[in-house]
């Protein structure tokens, strides 16, 4: 960014630095021909390490599709200085979703950052997506992982018994809600953002799945403003799909 925002709500415009930490893309050992490898390599041509060489090419091939889906979702990003106010740099993460392709890689991405990230005994059974652009990505993550989308939205926008959970702005307090049924006791749980920024609006959402009973796996987001340092106040691991 080419400023710090002027504003220190939870959820700023898309005015965002980036950061995360990619996968590294793994090599495999080539099989030794001429003599027996040594005892610290397993020897390729025995069949019970057939296995574990299928899984490293696997896991290389998944990090290479990973790092090339990234790269291509951050070069669609499109940046508007001075937006909304004098010393905002915009990012504009609209782009994605307006070309079917992008919009495919982005959920491509968090797929494979999802089953790499998570066992299948913690594979998720909800996706929490929070108002309002956690609902451009999230009911479409949740189809592909095979889980359920529960939104999470202002006090008042949701009919019928809701949870309720606080969370301080700039100027006073808001709050979030999530219906009572959203989640069940036990349900393994990930939030999703477009961004994090102080943090409190996520953490929230964090609250209310506690609150229904569920266990919360962690968060994910698209983009961070890393210099607000709102993952202090998750207690789970957070994610960030895209770094500059």
């Amino acid at each position: 960014m080419s400023a710090l925002p002027t504003s220190s709500t939870d959820h700023p415009p898309h005015g965002h630095p980036e950061n995360i930490t990619t996968a590294s893309t793994q090599t495999t050992d080539k099989p030794a021909t001429s003599s027996h490898p040594p005892p610290s390599k397993p020897d390729p041509t025995l069949s019970s390490n057939a296995s574990q060489r299928g899984l490293s090419s696997t896991a290389a091939a998944r990090s290479t599709e990973f790092s090339s889906l990234t790269i291509k979702l951050r070069q669609a990003l499109r940046q508007f200085p001075d937006f909304p106010s004098p010393g905002i740099l915009f990012e504009d993460i609209l782009p994605i979703f307006a070309d079917p392709s992008l919009h495919e890689a982005l959920l491509r991405a968090l797929e494979l950052h999802v089953t790499h990230a998570y066992s299948d005994a913690q594979k998720p059974d909800v996706i929490v997506g929070l108002e309002a652009r956690g609902f451009l990505f999230g009911p479409s993550l949740a189809l592909r992982l095979g889980a359920s989308f529960v939104p999470v939205r202002k006090k008042g926008k949701l009919p019928g018994p809701c949870e309720t959970a606080g969370y301080q702005k700039e100027y006073g307090e808001d709050f979030f809600q999530m219906q009572s049924d959203g989640v069940k006791p036990g349900h393994k749980v990930l939030v999703v953002d477009d961004i994090i920024a102080t943090g409190g609006s996520a953490a929230a959402a964090g609250l209310l799945v506690k609150k229904l009973g569920g266990t919360l796996l962690g968060y994910i987001f698209i983009l961070e403003l890393d210099f607000l340092k709102g993952r202090a106040k998750l207690d789970a691991p957070a994610y960030t799909l895209l770094s500059s």
